[in-house]
């Protein structure tokens, strides 16, 4: 059964770490409030700045250690990072925790905007003024405002706390927040189960398919377009020309604004012939086989919407984790993700790393 993942707007406190969130942007709703991964964990590969965060999907499963489960995405925003089918941008962790523990109660969240309560990290762990992660450092003059990193201290300072360093915390949390031009719009991801193809569907797919080997003898097949697909994701297609991109699109076009689609220990939906994933690396905690647990879609890039992020791209970004969910004392576990892009060169087609 495969579950799909779609934008919705909500009320921001709607999506603190307290709910248990699925969601888009913003800072991450950590689940284990404590132990977080930091700039060391999170350097993009190629520049070595901090990825930012993208999403988290809540996922818990019926073991007890895993009550709770999430599974957070970051990705490095610098333009020259981003690598056809290239992974170095993009980190995945996992963070579970059993149903008692010291961060929530073991009852449901009580769904009220001002309702004090525990979970709070700033309780737990210092993080970063700017992005949310790990913060080891503070500001030397209102000591108040930490940064992960000197280039996120530097950023915030030109962009406001020159003006408000020394006033209350909570004041200039809210005006960064609402300025904040390193993180991307924040949304909820709600879920919903995919729906199995009727007659008629299977029909609609048949024909598609036959319209597609008809343009490919023709040399058109570059030109495939579907009525109900997004326009940003047709255009991705102009240079493939393959039965898998037909496929994917005749797939995703009953629910063609779905950014994410969920299938644990199933099948990756892969966009194109080239750079498909054919070893996954193993656990490096316990060593176990990882699986195939869910892949972000190119549709998600819509609704990042800023210019400032157009320098990001991606077919499918497939996301691997431990089959076990096995869980290290006080850990972050980094898991594994898979970059496929629809356009490749014929360099890269020869011999993928």
């Amino acid at each position: 059964m495969v579950d799909l993942g779609f934008i919705s707007e909500c009320e921001p406190w709607r999506l603190e770490s307290r709910f248990f969130p699925s969601k888009i942007g913003g800072k991450p709703a950590w689940l284990d409030l404590k132990n977080l991964p930091g700039k060391n964990d999170l350097e993009c590969d190629y520049c070595g700045d901090s990825c930012v965060f993208l999403c988290q999907i809540y996922a818990p499963r019926e073991d007890p250690d895993t009550f709770h489960r999430t599974i957070y995405v970051f990705i490095c925003k610098n333009v020259e990072c981003c690598k056809s089918n290239k992974n170095g941008n993009l980190k995945v962790f996992r963070s579970q925790l059993n149903q008692s523990n010291i961060f929530y109660s073991s009852k449901p969240p009580i769904e009220e905007k001002d309702r004090v309560t525990h979970v709070d990290v700033s309780q737990w762990a210092k993080t970063c003024h700017v992005c949310g992660i790990f913060a080891p450092c503070h500001c030397s003059k209102c000591k108040v405002v930490n940064y992960c990193s000197r280039t996120h201290q530097v950023h915030d300072w030109k962009n406001g706390h020159k003006e408000t360093c020394g006033t209350e915390a909570d004041s200039i949390n809210e005006k960064l927040y609402k300025n904040n031009s390193i993180l991307f719009p924040e949304y909820e991801i709600t879920i919903d189960p995919e729906e199995e193809l009727d007659s008629e569907d299977v029909e609609s797919e048949k024909k598609e398919l036959e319209k597609y080997n008809t343009m490919v003898q023709d040399g058109t097949a570059g030109t495939l377009q579907h009525e109900d697909v997004d326009d940003d994701l047709s255009q991705l297609a102009s240079n493939e020309k393959d039965q898998i991109f037909a496929e994917f699109r005749t797939k995703v076009q009953k629910d063609p604004d779905q950014i994410l689609r969920y299938n644990k220990g199933g099948e990756v939906l892969y966009i194109s012939p080239h750079n498909q994933i054919t070893d996954v690396p193993k656990c490096p905690e316990c060593n176990g086989n990882r699986q195939f647990e869910f892949q972000i879609m190119p549709q998600l890039l819509y609704y990042l919407g800023s210019t400032d992020f157009k320098c990001l791209d991606w077919g499918i970004l497939a996301v691997f984790t431990c089959e076990q969910s096995c869980k290290p004392n006080n850990k972050y576990v980094r898991e594994y993700i898979w970059k496929q892009d629809i356009v490749q060169l014929e360099s890269e087609v020869k011999h993928d790393t």
